[in-house]
C-alpha cells in the first residue's frame, strides 16, 4: 500500500478532549490497516495557545513522539516541558494532556497501542 500526502486528509478538532482552541489530526492508517493492534497512528499539530486536554487511557497506551515546537506534557499530573526530538508514553489506566507553549506550531506523531 501506498499513500500520498494528498490521500491523507487533516481533520480540525475543535476542544479536543476538553482543550483550548483548534488543533489538526491527520490518521496516516486506518482501522483495516492498524487490524487490532492500534487505534491511531497520525500527525497532531497544536497552534500556539491551544491544547489537547488531559484524558485518561483505557485498555491502551499512547506514545507522542514531538516533531516541533515546546509543549507543556501533563503527564498524570506532572508536567514537562518538551521539545522536538522528545517522546513521552501513557500506559492504561494513565492519563495526559498537551499544551503548545510556544510562538510556532507544535506538531507530533501520535500512536495508541491497544492491550493485548
Amino acid at each position: 500500500m501506498y499513500l500520498k500526502n494528498e490521500d491523507v486528509k487533516m481533520e480540525a478538532v475543535e476542544n479536543a478532549r476538553g482543550g483550548k482552541g483548534t488543533i489538526y489530526k491527520t490518521s496516516f492508517l486506518t482501522k483495516t490497516e492498524m487490524k487490532n493492534s492500534s487505534r491511531l497512528f497520525g500527525k497532531i499539530v497544536i497552534p500556539p495557545g491551544c491544547s489537547f486536554g488531559y484524558h485518561e487511557h483505557q485498555d491502551e497506551g499512547e506514545a507522542y513522539h514531538i516533531l516541533q515546537g515546546t509543549g507543556l506534557y501533563n503527564d498524570n499530573g506532572e508536567t514537562y516541558e518538551v521539545h522536538a526530538g522528545d517522546t513521552t508514553y501513557t500506559m492504561s489506566g494513565c492519563g495526559h494532556g498537551i499544551e503548545n507553549i510556544g510562538d510556532e506550531d507544535l506538531v507530533l506523531i501520535a500512536l495508541i497501542l491497544l492491550d493485548k
